[in-house]
């Protein structure tokens, strides 16, 4: 009865907020006006990130059969694998973007924004310079590496593809690293539904541009650069409008770039890329840990239904992002009882939402399952538990790291992590062979509740009360 109570207030609270969905935004001279505002500037951002997720998701799922049946086998194959790599390019700002991020919005809540300046211009610096040393080390090792050896292609065509194809991946890819800035820099200051209106431009012009380059007959190097290339036209567009109209004031300036600053964001930048290393360790190995030790054969009927109950955290991660930059302004005013009860709510959403989508797809999956693979993957009952149970952890998991994220308690988040990963890695093997396909999310539920999300609520908890009287 007490949970039901939670969760009916938790969405109640939810449905209040509708009315925080609008252009207007709330004066803020007071602190209830900030609150209001930071409500509404969290709610625009959750629902353009949902309409840019799914526009990305459809424009990926266009291209497919289109590319398909343009390229040869071996073609197509390089085109899946530089394609699939797009993901890196949530990693090529090596945790700088973030590190960005955090004093944007910090400073932000100090109202510094002469700070705020000189944050972004070292931003840029820093992600320039890298970018211009891997453009530059490419290009030294561009006619030194047999790049078609790295694809296992065998055709002629295919071999002399290779090269270019990769080449143009990487200059995408570096220079993602410096146009994402603006980006960082708007949902800093909480304008997130900026870069996800941004964000669907791009997946729309990447889809024109390769249906150009179908229609033309172009080469793999155009298609690669049509699908990552165009996107970063949309990305210099925002950077052009956003800081030469929208808030000139905040535009870089050489003379703005310091070497104090560039420092703080790097040492910042490289606690968040650990962070993001480790998580990618600890929670997308369980495929290779299942080859190893169960064979190969038992990988799809874990990672089919993991994509299923994938859709829960993606969800709640749109939801939840926006609070990360909302709690830093927060507490940078010292409003810490909006944080509070902000985070409270968060963590009663998550665990609702969670709950009971995890409990539809329990007791459906299998038939869903079934008309989506053809009853090709049968998935035993305790790994859909168990699945249902690391989203409900997971869930309560992404509600607190934003709220660390956002009070720049990183350091801390990178000690758990890193040791949530050496246990949940060590335990994944272990359960594995003792309990089979289903041993991996139990190990990764058990190792992240104990490790990261219960020191994580008790250190949250005495941050908290320690600034209860600000």
């Amino acid at each position: 009865m007490a949970v039901a109570l939670k969760l009916r207030h938790g969405f109640g609270a939810i449905a209040r907020k509708l009315h925080y969905v609008r252009l207007t935004p709330f004066d803020t001279d007071t602190a209830e006006g900030r609150a209001h505002e930071r409500q509404r500037r969290v709610a625009l951002s959750a629902m353009a990130s949902m309409v840019a997720k799914v526009i990305s998701v459809s424009t990926a799922l266009i291209s497919v059969p289109l590319t398909l049946h343009y390229l040869g086998a071996e073609q197509y194959g390089m085109w899946i694998i530089l394609s699939s790599l797009q993901a890196s390019f949530t990693f090529a700002d090596l945790g700088v973007g973030n590190g960005v991020l955090n004093q944007v919005a910090t400073l932000y809540g100090r109202d510094d924004f002469e700070g705020i300046r000189r944050v972004i211009s070292c931003g840029y610096a820093i992600l320039t310079v890298v970018a211009l040393a891997i453009i530059g080390l490419f290009a030294a090792l561009y006619h030194l590496v047999p790049w078609f050896e790295i694809f296992n292609v065998k055709t002629a065509a295919a071999q002399a593809e290779a090269g270019p194809a990769l080449g143009a991946f990487i200059l995408c890819f570096a220079a993602a690293m410096p146009l994402g800035i603006v980006q960082k820099v708007q949902i800093g200051l909480q304008r997130g539904f900026m870069a996800s209106l941004w964000q669907c431009a791009g997946s729309v012009i990447g889809l024109v541009g390769v249906l150009v380059c179908i229609k033309m007959k172009l080469s793999l190097f155009w298609l690669i650069f049509a699908l990552m290339g165009q996107p970063l036209v949309a990305a210099l567009l925002n950077s052009l409008i956003f800081f030469g109209f929208i808030e000139r004031g905040l535009s870089p300036r050489l003379r703005q770039i310091s070497l104090g600053v560039m420092r703080a964001i790097s040492q910042t930048g490289a606690m968040f890329f650990v962070l993001q290393i480790v998580a990618a360790a600890t929670f997308y190995v369980d495929s290779i840990i299942l080859a190893q030790v169960l064979g190969a054969s038992q990988v799809p009927v874990y990672s089919v239904p993991e994509k299923l109950f994938s859709l829960i955290a993606t969800v709640l991660a749109m939801v939840q992002a926006p609070l990360w930059p909302a709690y830093s302004e927060a507490v940078a005013r010292g409003e810490y009882e909006w944080a509070r009860r902000t985070l409270r709510n968060s963590q009663i959403f998550a665990a609702g939402f969670a709950t009971i989508c995890s409990t539809v797809l329990v007791i459906g999956g299998p038939t869903i399952l079934h008309y989506w693979v053809n009853g090709a993957v049968q998935p035993p009952l305790m790994l859909m538990l168990g699945l249902a149970i690391w989203k409900i952890v997971e869930g309560q998991g992404n509600a607190m790291a934003m709220f660390l994220n956002g009070t720049n308690q990183i350091r801390f988040l990178v000690v758990l992590s890193v040791v949530t990963a050496v246990v949940a890695v060590t335990l994944k093997v272990l359960l594995a062979r003792q309990f089979g396909i289903s041993g991996t999310v139990w190990a990764t539920t058990i190792a992240f509740s104990i490790f990261m999300l219960i020191p994580s609520i008790m250190h949250t908890r005495k941050y908290l009360l320690e600034h209860s009287g600000h």
